[in-house]
């Protein structure tokens, strides 16, 4: 039998050696083999170098910078330093289940695309998410930004569940720099390309860790920085998709912040003008822009809330009996 192609698991980390040991330990246990772990720290962080190197395990490596250059930067340098065909991505507080890369190498093998990409559903909060799996050849932004209600994980393609070619890495490396929505920058920018291919596995193989209460750029009211990435990033977005995104992402952020009339004014005007929104944006702009997210998840309904509960029931069982 010819050798596996050697994949290159990526984990950026900085202040959170509680997390890293935990991610890296997943991700040295894969059934999958070959598999190397590039730990990058990014930034001075003597704590988190100390519990890294706790760990005994020849295929670890880690790469310390001497300066913070942020998480889409310090993925690019794991990136150039790998030695896999294949990388995988892991963020430092989230986990693999065992099989992950074992199920995901195999679809990616299967493939006949030049640069197949490959994802799958995880599991956040005890729920299986996304909802909606996503289906090859569907335009990416529609998948990731469009509701059919207001819960949040109708389409996801979360970054701990990507793995993609070194080769396409390094042809089309993270955003340095970005704030915010970098595995959507990423994705979209990938998906314009004829020779990607973009598959999703049903299962559920990666953990991701909500940690309740701590403020993290991703999650904060800074609805300016959503607004200006959509409008950089308009162009690879469908109408439908962009209306969606600014009546979801921008009006929830700006909600959070306490933005003034003018702020939600000004989305509205982005809406319409550069979107194409239907009725149901419309409706999610007035919802998200009045009720907090505690409200919204009461407005969801008895039938919806009992449907969901039957997919995170029967997803649940699924990934963790094998």
């Amino acid at each position: 039998m010819p050798a596996r192609p050697l994949v290159s698991a990526v984990i950026p980390t900085r202040g959170r050696p509680q997390w890293i040991v935990r991610a890296v330990s997943s991700a040295l246990a894969q059934s999958y083999a070959p598999v190397e772990v590039i730990v990058v720290i990014d930034g001075p962080d003597e704590i988190t170098e100390c519990a890294v190197r706790e760990i005994s395990a020849p295929r670890l490596r880690t790469i310390s910078l001497r300066e913070n250059v942020g998480g889409a930067e310090a993925r690019n340098i794991g990136v150039r330093a790998a030695s896999g065909e294949w990388i995988a991505f892991l963020d430092d507080d989230d986990e693999w289940f065992p099989e992950k890369l074992e199920k995901q190498m195999q679809a990616a093998l299967s493939s006949g695309a030049e640069y197949p990409v490959v994802g799958s559903r995880l599991i956040a909060a005890g729920r299986v998410l996304p909802r909606r799996l996503y289906r090859r050849g569907q335009d990416v932004s529609e998948y990731l930004f469009c509701r059919k209600g207001l819960a949040y994980g109708d389409g996801m393609l979360q970054t701990s569940t990507l793995l993609a070619k070194r080769e396409l890495l390094l042809e089309v490396p993270f955003q340095r720099g970005l704030k915010r929505h970098q595995d959507w920058d990423w994705l979209l920018k990938i998906a314009q390309r004829k020779d990607v291919e973009i598959v999703m596995l049903p299962d559920a193989l990666t953990v991701m860790q909500i940690e309740g209460g701590q403020q993290s750029v991703s999650r904060s009211g800074d609805w300016r920085v959503s607004l200006e990435w959509a409008r950089a990033n308009r162009e690879r977005m469908t109408a439908k998709a962009y209306s969606f995104f600014i009546a979801t992402e921008c009006v929830t952020r700006a909600r959070k912040a306490g933005a003034g009339a003018a702020a939600f004014a000004e989305l509205f005007r982005e809406c319409f003008m550069r979107g194409r929104p239907g009725l149901g944006q419309t409706i999610l702009f007035f919802l998200f822009r009045v009720f907090p997210g505690e409200k919204r998840r009461t407005l969801r309904g008895p039938c919806y809330g009992r449907a969901e509960e039957r997919f995170q029931h029967d997803e649940l069982h699924r990934a963790f009996s094998g």
